[in-house]
């Protein structure tokens, strides 16, 4: 049970204004903030790593790592969907996690072994893209569970800050330690940091008790993520959705495929590499911290949240043309820190606030198949795509930025104009679900025989 207010001692009153919170979701936002932390500083530990892999298999056998991940995904969702039908939500994610801890051990003795193994590394490149997928997903299906609508404006911001701070410690960490205890030895620090989140977790799940939203039965009905497979497709607004997550890996996968190219030819030696990556992820944290503390909930409160999500495809397109007129390591790693953090930080957690409206079973099955089948599915054949056209114009002996830039332009507004509509179909259902204002009784006159 969430204490209630007057039990609180007045520090609490203090962090409620703070993180813009009642004074008795605050140990339960505190709870979330260290489980994101905890989750984010494991991944951005070893998504150095991960794209140092990336840039050793070169961009076209990237375009092939991406196809794998996507078959590995498809073998994987329906091990999770039997997992979501016949285990109770609280047991999904201390499973999930598990897993992902014993794998990234069993990877640390690979590459402490194989550290220049092409093979290793296009292994770990795979792993990497299924599981953070699949630990991030599951936090905020856990979040949209315990918190409504309203919550969310105001909260998911803070909350995701404290993500954004260990998404922060996590490439300072690889930046003070990877020249004295390897690469590979920072596989068990990312594993710690996933095993401490798991002690979030619990502790959020006692507060809570059994008030999660959605409430009832602990298990969900159905076929699992397969199910949701089908919800995304029938439900106008579930699709709407998985058609936004692929503009997202549209503007996401070209851009970082371009910095794998351009890092390839200017960073020859690895470790040159896992330094200046981790040095974009640092910008990235911070950048994502500033939209999280002084921008999103504020602007998701008095904007919207399709605005708020709107913002993110007019600043990708300006981004590609960018990249187009002025080429190279300055500008690519500034696009990767504007367009990351602003993702992160802002048009992310907007796009999450859409899934607290959901029927309960949606926020774990179709939300974890858009964030992993969709996305995953859209960055394997969008690389093919980067790669034919960069084929093709380098055939007709031109640039492939212009084509690019022809295609990206109209897509953006597209994707700006799925931003809005999303925003009205959301706040449209929230104001159909807020009970009627009572209204005031006027005494009648007594009635005169």
């Amino acid at each position: 049970m969430t204490p209630p207010a007057e039990t609180l001692p007045p520090r609490a009153k203090i962090l409620a204004r703070l993180f813009n919170a009642a004074p008795e979701e605050v140990p339960a936002v505190m709870l979330s903030f260290g489980f994101f932390f905890c989750v984010l500083a494991g991944y951005y530990i070893v998504r150095p790593i991960r794209d140092e892999s990336g840039v050793l298999l070169g961009t076209q056998f990237i375009s092939y790592a991406f196809a794998v991940t996507f078959l590995v995904m498809l073998a994987v969702v329906p091990a999770f969907g039997w997992l979501v039908a016949n285990f109770s939500r609280r047991r999904i994610v201390p499973i999930i996690y598990g897993i992902s801890i014993a794998v990234m051990i069993v990877f640390w003795a690979l590459l402490f072994f194989q550290k220049s193994s092409v093979i290793v590394a296009g292994a770990f490149f795979v792993w990497v893209n299924v599981f953070i997928l699949f630990v991030v997903s599951l936090f905020w299906s856990f979040m949209t569970e315990i918190w409504e609508s309203a919550q969310a404006k105001r909260l998911f911001g803070i909350i995701s800050v404290g993500g954004t701070c260990g998404a922060l410690t996590g490439p300072l960490l690889v930046q003070a330690f990877v020249r004295h205890v390897g690469v590979a030895n920072l596989l068990l620090m990312s594993a710690a940091f996933l095993g401490m989140s798991l002690g979030f977790y619990v502790a959020l799940r006692r507060l809570i008790g059994g008030n999660a939203r959605g409430g009832g039965a602990d298990r969900l009905d159905g076929t699992g993520i397969l199910a949701g497979a089908v919800n995304v497709w029938k439900s106008p607004y579930l699709f709407r959705i998985a058609l936004w997550t692929l503009g997202g890996t549209f503007f996401g996968l070209y851009f970082y495929l371009e910095q794998a190219r351009i890092f390839q030819t200017a960073f020859p030696d690895q470790t040159a590499r896992v330094e200046m990556l981790a040095r974009i992820e640092t910008g990235v944290s911070l950048l994502t911290m500033f939209f999280e503390l002084f921008v999103t909930g504020r602007l998701m409160q008095y904007a919207g949240v399709g605005r708020t999500m709107a913002i993110g495809p007019i600043c990708a397109a300006l981004a590609l043309i960018a990249s187009a007129l002025v080429p190279g390591v300055a500008t690519i790693a500034t696009i990767m820190v504007l367009l990351r953090g602003m993702d992160y930080g802002m048009t992310g957690p907007a796009s999450r606030v859409l899934y607290t409206i959901v029927d309960p079973g949606d926020k774990y099955r179709a939300q974890n198949f858009n964030d992993t089948v969709v996305y995953r599915g859209g960055n394997a054949s969008i690389s093919w795509f980067y790669n034919a056209v960069a084929e093709a114009a380098k055939n007709m002996g031109m640039a492939a930025a212009p084509i690019m830039i022809t295609i990206a332009v109209p897509l953006a507004l597209g994707w700006a104009w799925l931003s809005l509509d999303l925003g009205v179909r959301h706040d449209a259902n929230v104001k159909d679900k807020q009970p009627p204002v009572p209204q005031p009784q006027v005494p009648q006159p007594p009635v005169s025989h």
